[in-house]
């Protein structure tokens, strides 16, 4: 009981920290929306969807390599495990750095669209090269059970991150406005966008320097043949972490490559990024579920009723999910001016977005089959099949319908992966998910969302009053049908209560 309520304790500290970061990110779309150009705003989608595949690579899996190894304490011991494992990682990170430093006019062209400025990429190779570096300390926090720390220091980055941004981009304008002489030596006009990733690299470097202590005051000892057997058990994990996190960005990276407008791509991608970033309240709520379901499925694995649990999680998941889904498109009026209208031009993607990314959350869900079975293998197979035809529906169809094509292959790729899942995970460890009432919730929430955007109401206090009783009828059904397994008795009449 002591272990499991310390496995909760951390996996609330961890995820918690983890998901405030995020929300505090996403509350930066506003200010950087309503003060850059769609074009700029475009370039910045376009090259922060480098980053997460960069960052995959140059760690390698190797996060997850240093707790195998680490834990092997009758082998190995922890220092030479950990100092081996930033051995590597620093190797990668200096090699990244020395090519793409050292080389970019010859390399650019393989990577990055010919359009993007020099300074900016260069800025961004210094960002991956400490966040790469930095994910090995972040890993020792983890392990030594440090979450204060952990999430401290994460807290720390994306703080200063927001407080460099405010100053460049509102606080130097004024100054600039009303006393020029004063940042003339500082600032440039026309170099907004800049700043963003000048603020990203500011924040970065002071967080990696609060890390310090922790790359210090042990002797350092890479052990050959240990870094040997951690890159053979770490390449499959790299790999999949490629694919899977290629199915997340892919569509961004191959949009300038692709879409006929060479001058109008940036803003296209501009819009269609504003309006995903509306489309992730769903990935923060899927977020939260994924640090908390990940240890409580292994938990469960060994009781008897494993199976029971994870069906009702199957299925409250997606009540909570279609709720999120019909909030975010029934207050849609509302929630659209989290962006600057110069991007409403992309909204329709938000609800095929959303439901996308309700089918990956499903499908991580669907996952534990393969990974309490140790088949994981299958975790790689599923990825590159999504990220396969998320790239080909890409390519086939941006020409013709820009990111509308976008939104839709990750929508199709996702569902595909999610029933490929289910079907093949039901041979290997079949678990009786209660698709009766997946289908009705769905169906309901189909045919709210059909009658909400129907409706002929042109006055937007009418139309978000309506919207707001056709919530409270789905809301209401699940507090009449299925409140009660969440710990909360069944509505019912006083006589039945009796």
């Amino acid at each position: 009981m002591t272990a499991t309520k310390s496995l909760i304790k951390d996996s609330a500290l961890y995820g918690g920290s983890t998901i405030l970061v995020k929300m505090i990110s996403w509350l930066m779309t506003p200010l950087l929306t309503y003060l850059l150009a769609p074009s700029d705003y475009g370039i910045m989608v376009y090259l922060y969807a480098y980053t997460a595949l960069i960052i995959v690579f140059l760690t390698f899996g190797l996060e997850t390599g240093f707790f195998r190894f680490a834990n092997q304490t009758e082998k190995y011991k922890v220092s030479t495990v950990y100092s081996t494992t930033i051995g590597i990682v620093g190797s990668f990170t200096t090699l990244f750095l020395v090519l793409f430093l050292g080389f970019l006019p010859s390399l650019r062209h393989l990577f990055w669209d010919d359009d993007i400025p020099s300074l900016y990429i260069r800025l961004l190779i210094l960002i991956l090269s400490m966040d790469a570096f930095s994910a090995i300390p972040f890993a020792y926090l983890r392990y030594q059970k440090r979450p204060i720390k952990f999430g401290a220091l994460k807290l720390v980055y994306v703080i200063l991150y927001v407080i460099f941004c405010v100053f460049f981009l509102v606080i130097c304008p004024w100054i600039n406005k009303h006393h020029p002489q004063l940042i003339a030596w500082l600032w440039r006009e026309d170099f907004s966008l800049g700043y963003v990733f000048i603020s990203n690299l500011l924040a970065t470097s002071i967080q990696t320097l609060c890390l310090i202590p922790e790359l210090t005051g042990f002797k350092y000892r890479f052990d050959g043949a240990l870094a040997k057997k951690m890159l053979h058990y770490c390449f499959p994990l790299m790999l999949m972490g490629l694919a899977g996190m290629s199915n997340q960005v892919v569509d961004k990276i191959i949009f300038p490559s692709v879409y006929p407008d060479r001058a109008g791509w940036s803003t296209q991608l501009g819009e269609y990024g504003a309006c995903f970033k509306i489309a992730m309240i769903m990935m923060i709520f899927t977020q939260a579920f994924r640090y908390a379901y990940e240890p409580f499925f292994f938990e469960k694995s060994k009781e008897k009723n494993a199976k029971q649990a994870y069906a009702d999680v199957m299925k409250y998941f997606v009540i909570l999910g279609l709720a999120v889904f019909l909030g975010v498109m029934f207050y849609l009026d509302i929630l659209k001016y989290f962006i600057d209208p110069s991007y409403f031009g992309a909204l329709p993607v938000v609800p095929i977005v959303l439901i996308g990314e309700l089918f990956f959350a499903v499908y991580f869900n669907l996952s534990i089959w393969y990974k309490i079975n140790d088949k994981t293998y299958w975790g790689t197979i599923f990825s590159v099949t999504g990220f396969i035809i998320i790239v080909g529906l890409n390519i086939l169809f941006i020409p013709r319908y820009g990111y509308m094509a976008c939104a839709w292959a990750s929508f199709i790729g996702n569902g595909v992966i999610a029933l490929l899942s289910y079907f093949i995970g039901q041979k290997h460890y079949p678990v009786k998910y209660d698709l009766k009432t997946i289908g009705l919730y769905s169906a309901l929430t189909a045919v709210l969302f059909v009658v909400s955007i129907g409706m002929p109401v042109d006055t937007i206090y009418l139309r978000l009053g309506f919207n707001t009783l056709l919530l409270a009828v789905y809301l209401f059904v699940f507090m009449k049908r299925d409140l009660k397994l969440l710990g909360f008795p069944p509505t019912s009449s006083p006589k039945e209560r009796e």
